[in-house]
């Protein structure tokens, strides 16, 4: 049985983001759809000495249609403010010199485009978590008619016979016509996640994986 995920691009996501790739065989990055504003695409959290703060990417946002992988960056001072606060909040978590110094690089570089950033930090994230699932891009498939048949179509062309959603797809999902397809549906269960050791307090589960990598390391999986 081959396992299809859909999910538009987000921002250095939560941990339940990447627990949702490594139980699929094959990641759509699905940003042939409307961009939202103030939503996980371009802004995270990270857990600080202050409690929980958002890294926000700055965006050029001209109309309300328009489509997340249209998005351009707005300018490009961001990248060093970022890194910098990442780097002082987790500069003595025991496992960020393990990963700090790749992901440091993508904050070195110029960036355009709010999907071409977020694939590359995903793809880097995924390597140092060592998830091979195979990951594509929506625009590179022709999907056509409402939501439904969109995601349909795109398990008929990569060949997957089973898609899996995460929970807030209930409420339009019509699983009888993935059934008609042939596609069996799974949902994702993002509940009953262990607490792990953080440098601040009190625990944070909503935050981006990277706390969930310099504090664990290796040790990820357990708390997944």
């Amino acid at each position: 049985m081959t396992t299809l995920a859909v999910c538009q691009s987000n921002y250095i996501p939560w941990k339940g983001y990447f627990d949702l790739i490594r139980k699929a065989d094959i990641f759509v990055l699905y940003d042939t759809v409307q961009y939202t504003k103030n939503d996980w695409r371009n802004r995270n959290k990270v857990l600080t000495s202050q409690g929980v703060s958002w890294l926000t990417v700055p965006v050029r946002h001209l109309h309300l249609g328009q489509l997340i992988n249209e998005i351009q960056i707005a300018d490009q001072r961001w990248q060093s403010k970022h890194w910098r606060t990442i780097e002082q909040q987790y500069g003595r978590a025991r496992y960020f010199d393990m990963y700090g110094a790749e992901l440091s690089l993508l904050y070195r570089q110029q960036w355009q485009s709010l999907s071409a950033l977020n694939e590359a930090l995903l793809r880097t994230l995924c390597q140092l978590m060592q998830i091979s699932t195979r990951i594509v891009r929506a625009e590179d498939y022709l999907l056509t008619g409402d939501r439904n048949e969109r995601l349909i179509q795109l398990a008929q062309q990569l060949q997957a016979d089973r898609y899996l959603s995460g929970p807030s797809a209930m409420s339009y999902l019509d699983q009888s016509l993935f059934t008609a397809a042939g596609i069996e549906v799974g949902w994702m269960n993002y509940s009953g996640y262990r607490p792990y050791t953080q440098l601040h307090q009190p625990f944070v589960h909503g935050v981006s994986v990277i706390d969930l990598l310099f504090n664990t390391g290796p040790a990820y999986r357990d708390y997944l």
